[in-house]
C-alpha cells in the first residue's frame, strides 16, 4: 500500500468490515508499526522507534477520537479532558482542558461525568480530549456510529471547523455521508486502496 495524507486535509477512510482500515488507523496514529516498509510522520520514519517515543508523538501530534468515546465514567469532563496533559508533564493543564471544552462548546458541562451527558456530549468531551495538546492530526473511528443524525451532523461539522483551523483530520467511517463531507476519500478493500 502506497498513501500519502497532505497536512491540513480532511479525508475518509471507508471500506467494508475487515478490510484494513483499522490497521490502516493504527498504523497512522502510531499505535501498530508495519512490518515492513517506511511511515513518514511529518517527515520523521516513525516505522522503527521506540514504544517510549511512539508514545511522545502520540501525545504530542495525534489527537484520537473513538467511536465508543472512552472517557473514564468516574472522572468530570474537565479531568477526562485534562488527561493527555497530565501524562505530557504539561503545567496549567486545567486551563488548557477549560479552554478546550469552551472550544467544542461545554465549558458550562466541566464539572459532569460522563453519564451525566447526551452521547454528542460525551463525544464533544472525547474532541476535547483529542485537540488538548493542540496536535496537527486529529484520527477519528466511526466517530458518529453512536450518535443520531443530527448529532453526527454537528461532531462533523466541529470536525469541519478544526480543519478549517488547520488540523489534519482522518476519520474512519461506513458512512457515504460522512465521507462525503470530507475533501478525499480513501476506499479500502482486502487491505489494498481501490479508490483515493
Amino acid at each position: 500500500m502506497s498513501l500519502g495524507i497532505a497536512e491540513g486535509e480532511m479525508v475518509a477512510i471507508t471500506g467494508p468490515s475487515g478490510s484494513g482500515k483499522s490497521t490502516l488507523m493504527h498504523i497512522i496514529g502510531c499505535l501498530d508499526t508495519p512490518d515492513c516498509g517506511l511511515y513518514r510522520l511529518a517527515g520523521e520514519n516513525v516505522a522503527g522507534l521506540s514504544n517510549d517515543r511512539l508514545a511522545e508523538i502520540r501525545n504530542a501530534r495525534i489527537g484520537f477520537v473513538f467511536q465508543t468515546f472512552n472517557l473514564l465514567p468516574r472522572l468530570s469532563a474537565l479531568e477526562n479532558v485534562e488527561l493527555p496533559l497530565l501524562y505530557g508533564g504539561q503545567r496549567e493543564a486545567h486551563q488548557h482542558a477549560l479552554d478546550a471544552l469552551t472550544t467544542v462548546g461545554l465549558e458550562t458541562r466541566a464539572k459532569h461525568e460522563p453519564n451525566q451527558l447526551s452521547g454528542g456530549q460525551r463525544q464533544r468531551v472525547a474532541i476535547a480530549r483529542a485537540i488538548v495538546t493542540n496536535p496537527s492530526m486529529i484520527l477519528a473511528d466511526e466517530p458518529t456510529g453512536n450518535l443520531d443524525t443530527k448529532t453526527g451532523d454537528e461532531i462533523i461539522t466541529l470536525f469541519e471547523s478544526l480543519n478549517g483551523q488547520g488540523r489534519t483530520i482522518i476519520i474512519v467511517t461506513h458512512e457515504a455521508e460522512i465521507a462525503g463531507r470530507c475533501r478525499r476519500s480513501i476506499h479500502i478493500r482486502d487491505g489494498q486502496i481501490v479508490d483515493a
